[in-house]
């Protein structure tokens, strides 16, 4: 089981004069995916500007509280991604005491609910697809179909790549017999990560559900 040490905030963060590459490459990395998204929701607002009639008839099939109790669940879970970063900062894998004490939970029990809550928010993305599916709106029926489930449907592969690297984080810290300053930056670019699928899915459901 991995042991609990503090951890530098100067290697988790980078040198004073340099930062963190893997935190700068990720950055980097998560830019590429911003213009990626930039590019859907361009096309979304292009082909909805050319029908709107087509969109006044699908956006009315709708189930909007329960999107937005699904959003609520992802936003939420970035908050508990973030609190278990807190702990793999401190050097603090596992929980002190029960797992009832909240306060005592380290990277491993924040990062388990974050991945839990993911988990919960895909479930419910497939739901809606199915509902949506009986209501005759599919990809091959109208461009709006077409739009809805490219820019929800790429948007849950990005979810579901997030809780993979949970996944990984996860299983280093239970084989590895020290929690290390890889790992805790492990943890750190994985919430990156995270947060940004979370504030890109503000913006997709703020922008399908709520703009019609």
């Amino acid at each position: 089981m991995a042991t609990t040490a503090t951890i530098p905030a100067s290697r988790l963060h980078g040198h004073h004069d340099r930062p963190s590459m893997v935190s700068v490459g990720t950055i980097i990395w998560l830019s590429s995916e911003l213009m990626f998204f930039a590019a859907l929701f361009a096309a979304y607002f292009t082909i909805r500007s050319v029908s709107p009639e087509l969109w006044d008839q699908n956006t009315a099939l709708l189930d909007v509280p329960f999107a937005a109790v699904n959003t609520t669940i992802l936003v939420l879970s970035s908050l508990t991604c973030q609190l278990g970063v807190f702990a793999a900062e401190r050097g603090q894998v596992g929980r002190a005491g029960s797992v009832l004490n909240v306060r005592g939970w380290g990277l491993r029990e924040w990062f388990i609910l974050t991945y839990v809550m993911g988990a919960i928010f895909i479930a419910g993305q497939a739901v809606e697809y199915a509902n949506l599916i009986q209501e005759d709106v599919t990809i091959p029926n109208s461009a709006y179909g077409t739009m809805f489930y490219l820019t929800t449907g790429f948007h849950g592969i990005h979810v579901t790549g997030g809780l993979i690297a949970f996944l990984f984080v996860l299983g280093r810290t239970y084989l590895a017999r020290k929690f290390t300053h890889e790992q805790a930056v492990s943890a750190i670019v994985v919430s990156y990560y995270w947060h940004f699928v979370d504030v890109v899915w503000i913006g997709l459901f703020a922008t399908i559900y709520l703009v019609k």
